[in-house]
């Protein structure tokens, strides 16, 4: 008599994404990252991170050193003023407004989709950018940049959340956050020794090559989307663009004229006006832009704080500090470049840290408190600065601020992408760039005219406060300038540091209630998947 076979049991396979078997969402139990297999490529996990990584290096490396050619740039095509600065506020406004609606078309056209998509798009508008014959061609493809620049931040991220899973997607993040600090870092030094060897056209050129690659990394990227298939909120897509559109338009023109000017006023109160229509649309819309209910998770809406302090509490000084030092203390440029890498240097080395910290059971909360903390205790005490400080009386206050932002930048990817349902993954990407992004852009533009106004009310002359604020400390009276100067820097040091120290408390209150909320909602287990 022979015994009938047994029938075969699956086989349960490690995926290379860090979850043996079937995936699980980061905040435990949840569903897998939903995929479509009909068109899902071969897709492999080491490629796929290693494109995303080179549109997190070369867009904030391009976005911060573009500053860098503007002079060759409005020599060579005989620009000046507005038409020549919108070749840098054009790609930086374009990149915000696009983010959350490129992360909502992520969800519903697939993630990778939209990532090559917008890797497309930025090297073919870079590329117009070599070989523009006038400024006004040249503001136009940098617009298109940003709007590619924006595709593929939303798309990237986005397309990481849904290939990783576990303590995987945590060392992802961390990665992705490294490599974005060390382009935005190092986009002023690197961009400026390329033009300098190569001129702006070639090293355009070099960026758009660098599109290319990502393009290329796409195809071997294993595509994701949400399960359900929606229609395209096409109102709420216009009017969210255009209303952040004028909003950061209107600031970015305050720089110039103030803020009580028309040209300030008029695209502040319409930008507000549309954000109220837009939030109407949302809430009627069948297939929202943005669910609104996302805003109303406090977990996920305190990671976003996080994130968004984290960056605006290092962007005044990150801009603003080397200006001081080259206008005050007689700094070389080289020299302030360097005095910045004490700030720069813990932004590459600590976020694996933090990631390898979370994965060990160090709640993520706690550790974002330390970041927040840290970068406010690293303002308070930069108040040391004053005319002739050395490196050395530097060094504390801006290792504080760096390690603070690398600790922030390690973990709050990752916690923001796992506090939302798979199939909102690219909406919560968009919506958490858009809000990094558009808010630190803005957060600076403040800084920088609230340091004017400052400057104002102590000279009594605009035209004289904006050039000691832009580092024009000649003529006489310097020593008093450089004294107003410093204490103004003083005032909003203090400032910065008393918002993120609330901030912190705030997201801490935040998470602990959201924590709080889903016991009571589901059970422990959940909480406390939640809370790393």
């Amino acid at each position: 008599m022979t015994r009938a076979p047994r029938p075969r049991r699956p086989r349960r396979v490690a995926d290379r994404t860090g979850t043996p078997g079937p995936a699980r969402s980061e905040a435990g139990g949840g569903a897998a990252p939903t995929t479509d297999l009909s068109t899902r490529p071969a897709g492999r996990p080491v490629v796929t991170l290693a494109a995303v990584l080179v549109g997190y290096l070369i867009l904030p490396m391009l976005a911060s050193g573009t500053t860098v050619a503007l002079p060759s740039i409005g020599a060579e095509l005989n620009a000046s003023g507005a038409a020549l600065q919108w070749v840098v506020v054009g790609y930086f406004l374009a990149a915000a407004s696009v983010m959350l609606v490129a992360g909502s078309l992520a969800d519903l056209f697939g993630r990778r989709r939209v990532f090559a998509a917008g890797a497309a798009l930025y090297a073919a508008a870079t590329l117009l950018c070599a070989l523009a014959a006038d400024i006004l061609l040249l503001d136009a493809a940098r617009t298109l940049a940003g709007v590619g620049a924006g595709g593929v931040m939303a798309g990237g991220g986005a397309t990481l959340g849904g290939t990783f899973t576990g303590p995987a997607r945590n060392r992802a993040y961390a990665v992705m956050g490294t490599t974005a600090g060390v382009g935005m870092a190092a986009g002023p030094t690197l961009s400026g020794w390329m033009i300098g060897t190569l001129g702006w056209r070639a090293t355009f050129v070099v960026f758009a090559v660098a599109g290319l690659l990502m393009l290329v990394g796409a195809v071997f990227t294993a595509e994701s989307r949400a399960a359900a298939r929606p229609r395209i909120d096409v109102a709420g897509a216009v009017a969210f663009v255009a209303a952040l559109s004028l909003v950061m338009f209107g600031v970015n023109r305050a720089a110039g004229t103030g803020w009580g000017s028309p040209s300030v006023l008029v695209p502040l109160a319409a930008g507000s006006a549309l954000l109220v229509m837009f939030a109407l649309i949302e809430s009627r819309s069948p297939h929202p832009v943005l669910h609104l209910g996302l805003l109303r998770l406090r977990r996920f809406m305190a990671w976003c704080l996080a994130c968004l302090c984290v960056g605006a509490g290092a962007g005044g000084v990150t801009t603003f500090l080397p200006t001081y030092l080259q206008g005050v203390n007689g700094v070389s440029a080289q020299g302030a470049g360097l005095t910045m890498l004490m700030m720069t240097t813990p932004v590459l080395v600590v976020p694996p840290l933090g990631a390898r910290l979370v994965n060990r059971g160090i709640p993520a909360r706690d550790l974002i408190t330390v970041s927040l903390l840290l970068i406010a205790a690293g303002n308070a005490w930069l108040t040391v600065l004053h005319p002739g400080i050395g490196v050395l009386g530097l060094a504390g206050p801006l290792v504080a601020i760096g390690t603070g932002m690398g600790l922030g930048l390690g973990i709050a990817d990752a916690q923001t992408v796992s506090q939302v349902e798979p199939d909102r993954i690219g909406m919560a990407t968009g919506l958490l760039n858009t809000i990094r992004a558009g808010g630190s852009t803005l957060v600076t533009t403040v800084f920088g005219t609230t340091l004017t106004t400052l400057l104002q009310a102590r000279i009594g002359d605009g035209a004289s406060a904006a050039r000691i604020a832009a580092g024009d400390l000649s003529g006489p009276g310097r020593a008093l300038h450089a004294a107003q100067f410093t204490e103004a820097w003083h005032i909003m040091l203090w400032c910065t540091a008393a918002a993120v120290a609330a901030a912190a408390v705030a997201v801490r209150v935040m998470l602990r209630a959201g924590r709080e909320e889903a016991e009571s909602r589901s059970d422990p287990r959940r909480a406390r998947a939640v809370e790393r």
